[in-house]
């Protein structure tokens, strides 16, 4: 690659893989990733290291897994180590800055930026302690805010994501950032909950014309653990028919609003002379189930979840090409240090990631293996997820496995493991996918490692009590929120 190009990465929160017009969704607008993936490429088979913030955010700045790193959950968050690829591009003089949302443990660690701007760390450097008693869950009482807070009107969050996209346009525009290459980090929280959406927005969708969940009406699948999580998370006991609509229509709405700010952004880019040497990527950190299965949000292993949008675009990347290798968050330190032409060093020894761009110019791999993994609030165990080909498995430890061919069922309705176990082929999937898995890792292993950790950090938070008392929160509070907590009431 060439030593001049700048690097942007936008990430949003919870936008799920097929939201978007260019995926093909026949009701979401979103005509400005629409025009990033028609001059770029699609990455069909994105992943996120794990379906949650916190540990997913460690994973994309460290470029390794979460059971490398021990970053299990969303109490554990990145503290600058190890070394991030953002400090890996500063350490070589190279200006990098984060605009908006990080979720990592505080700005007064050495995270990696030249600069934070308007960023989101973690409450109180703690974050979401209550998903530490995976093995004495209590009862979680935020689940009916996610209902309660559908419908038309401001939020935090949008105000958030406006004020992070002025400031970004604002970073762009500054004539210093001709002076030399740069790398950039701009983090929207749209569409993660609450599922208030602005009216300008909401009015684009009609709640009566809305999408059904996928198996709408045919209740949770038969999986203990899948029942664990979904009895911590009880989103689905607060949404009937029509509060299922309008929260569906709120979500597009808000998806359609992050997709205006991506468009703002990119065209301050634009405007500042700069989009012709600047490698962007947009990414989400996990997608949200929004009703599909009998589940809202995240946690589990569903495309729907565990899937990501992934889009790259600019110098070196083809126009118009669809990847079907699986890639995962933990490509973005690769591609940076190959966008910024830093030599990978003795940190980087035996990490999972590739550059997209190496990948974008490459033929479509259906060998390479596809991962993610769970630790966090809600699940009773450890659950992995390899996909290769068109062939997905999921590992529960101490549980049946789930298997889904996507050529032929898309929408994961059919566990071969359950339903045709006694299949030749099926049977050899099963094995293949243990294989691929226990190459990354020993999943009952890395389970053990898990829970022992987070026995310890209950502890160093002060016992189960303090866990269940303290932080406990639907979603994390933004910037100015935060400071008024830190504040408290007035006198």
């Amino acid at each position: 690659m060439r030593q001049d190009l700048n690097l942007l990465v936008i990430i949003s929160d919870e936008h799920r893989k097929d939201a978007m017009g260019c995926a093909g969704h026949p009701i979401v607008k979103t005509p400005n990733l629409d025009a990033l993936a028609a001059r770029g490429t699609m990455f069909e088979s994105a992943y996120t290291p794990s379906p949650m913030c916190v540990p997913t955010r460690a994973a994309l700045a460290t470029g390794d897994w979460v059971h490398t790193t021990g970053n299990w959950d969303s109490a554990t968050p990145y503290d600058g180590h190890p070394r991030s690829w953002m400090r890996q591009l500063r350490d070589a003089g190279r200006e990098v800055v984060s605009v908006g949302k990080l979720h990592f443990r505080s700005n007064e660690d050495d995270n990696g930026f030249s600069r934070e701007i308007l960023p989101m760390h973690v409450v109180g450097g703690v974050g979401w302690a209550v998903g530490l008693l995976r093995e004495n869950p209590p009862d979680y009482d935020s689940a009916s805010e996610l209902a309660g807070d559908v419908g038309v009107g401001p939020s935090t969050y949008t105000d958030y994501d406006l004020g992070i996209t002025a400031a970004a346009e604002a970073w762009l525009a500054d004539p210093t950032r001709q002076d030399k290459p740069w790398a950039a980090f701009a983090s929207l929280v749209s569409p993660h909950y609450p599922l208030t959406c602005p009216k300008e927005w909401y009015d684009l969708y009609d709640p009566a014309q809305m999408d059904l969940p996928v198996g709408y009406g045919k209740g949770l699948p038969d999986h203990e653990e899948l029942r664990n999580i979904a009895a911590f998370f009880n989103y689905d006991d607060y949404f009937d028919e029509q509060k299922m609509r309008e929260a569906k229509a709120a979500y597009y709405g808000l998806t359609s609003l992050m997709d205006d700010c991506v468009g703002r952004i990119l065209k301050a880019l634009s405007d500042s002379g700069q989009a012709e040497n600047t490698v962007v990527i947009y990414v989400s950190d996990h997608g949200d189930m929004m009703g599909d299965q009998g589940f809202w949000t995240k946690q589990v292993m569903y495309e729907a979840s565990a899937g990501i949008p992934m889009i790259a675009a600019g110098p070196g990347i083809p126009s118009g090409r669809r990847v079907t290798t699986c890639t995962n968050l933990t490509d973005i330190a690769a591609t940076a240090r190959d966008v910024c032409g830093v030599e990978a060093d003795d940190g980087n020894a035996g990490k999972p990631g590739l550059s997209l761009i190496e990948l974008a110019n490459a033929p479509d791999d259906p060998d390479r293996t596809g991962f993610s993994e769970y630790h966090d609030g809600g699940s009773k165990t450890g659950s992995f997820m390899v996909r290769w080909g068109e062939w997905k498995y999921v590992y529960y430890v101490g549980q049946p496995p789930q298997l889904f061919d996507l050529s032929t069922d898309p929408q994961e309705q059919t566990n071969l493991a359950q339903d045709r176990v006694n299949d030749p082929q099926v049977q050899t999937a099963l094995a293949e996918g243990e294989r691929r898995l226990r190459e990354i890792c020993d999943p009952e292993e890395v389970n053990s490692c898990a829970f022992a950790d987070q026995r310890k950090k209950i502890e160093d938070l002060g016992g189960e009590e303090a866990c269940r008392t303290a932080f406990v929160f639907n979603h994390t509070p933004t910037p100015s929120e935060q400071e008024k907590l830190r504040e408290g009431p007035a006198l």
